[in-house]
């Protein structure tokens, strides 16, 4: 059961995948334990670092009904549901919540760059159809178009379901603002982990991450840290795992964090095209920083 306010530690789990291109369901499970143990608030099957471009409605259906099914209850399951698509976010965030899902994560409409009036539209449409509750995706890097603050807000006031976004814009400015006029159900969860000590310390509530896949633990620590006011110790935890932040993004996500994993034996370094596997020379900078980190 997801509590309410939306916070803590969230993973943006990868997808492993076999070198064929299938789901490599035991690896999948592997990793979801490895949360489970690392202590994380939640975990988000099929959203970008899970490499949902590049699956069919068949295979998100799958890997959302086997995370929630092997989770079984032990942690919230955040199920990603978004489209550019109204039509086909409305079904899939259906679907969802008939799989158990506890949340839906709905990106921002990406390549038809919706006006602000019809991101309200879009993500009203879809809170109108599906009661279940629903976090807001806001990455402009993406998505080639920013959700501004005012269109956020809007869209927390006029349905209690929409319950929290995970703000990727960079925009300090922006994101303080949310914070600023949020209603008091609607959390502000950091997109880049980077910015989780900031936004936290500006009021933000959390983060959902590409880097707990791998340091669950350890970045876990750094956000509880931070939620309780332990800023010494967050802010250590914090530059010990800088280095790491920056790097899983030295090659497009999910590229980095998958070939972390695959040192660690936790899943194949296999990804769809167009994604490829890590150069080299960027492999060998991460496992000297995994190694700095001591996470290898």
């Amino acid at each position: 059961m997801l509590k309410l306010p939306v916070h803590g530690t969230i993973t943006a789990l990868v997808t492993p995948m076999n070198h064929d291109g299938s789901i490599d369901i035991a690896s999948l499970k592997k990793l979801i334990d490895m949360q489970i143990e690392g202590g994380v608030d939640a975990i988000v099957p099929c959203g970008s670092t899970g490499e949902s471009a590049t699956m069919n409605i068949d295979e998100k259906c799958s890997v959302i009904q086997t995370t929630v099914e092997y989770a079984a209850g032990r942690v919230p399951v955040i199920a990603g549901t978004g489209s550019n698509d109204t039509a086909a976010a409305i079904s899939l965030t259906k679907k969802a919540k008939e799989l158990g899902a506890d949340a839906v994560l709905l990106v921002s409409p990406f390549y038809n760059k919706p006006t602000q009036r019809g991101m309200i539209a879009h993500f009203s449409a879809i809170a109108d159809a599906c009661d279940i509750p629903q976090i807001l995706y806001n990455v402009p890097g993406r998505t080639a178009s920013n959700m501004h603050a005012e269109t956020q807000l809007a869209l927390a006031e006029s349905h209690d379901h929409i319950i929290a976004t995970k703000e990727a814009s960079a925009d300090l400015e922006q994101i303080m603002e949310i914070i600023k006029h949020r209603p008091e159900h609607f959390s502000v969860l950091a997109g880049d982990d980077s910015l989780a000590l900031p936004i936290i310390a500006s009021g933000g509530h959390g983060v959902i991450s590409v880097l707990s896949n791998y340091a669950p633990k350890q970045f876990g620590n750094c956000i509880k840290a931070a939620l309780e006011g332990r800023w010494n110790e967050a802010r250590t935890a914090h530059y010990a795992l800088f280095e790491l932040m920056k790097l899983n993004f030295i090659e497009t996500n999910p590229i980095p964090v998958k070939g972390i994993l695959s040192m660690m034996g936790i899943c194949q370094e296999a990804y769809r095209l167009p994604m490829q596997p890590l150069l080299p020379e960027n492999k060998e900078r991460l496992r000297l920083a995994l190694q700095k980190a001591g996470l290898v």
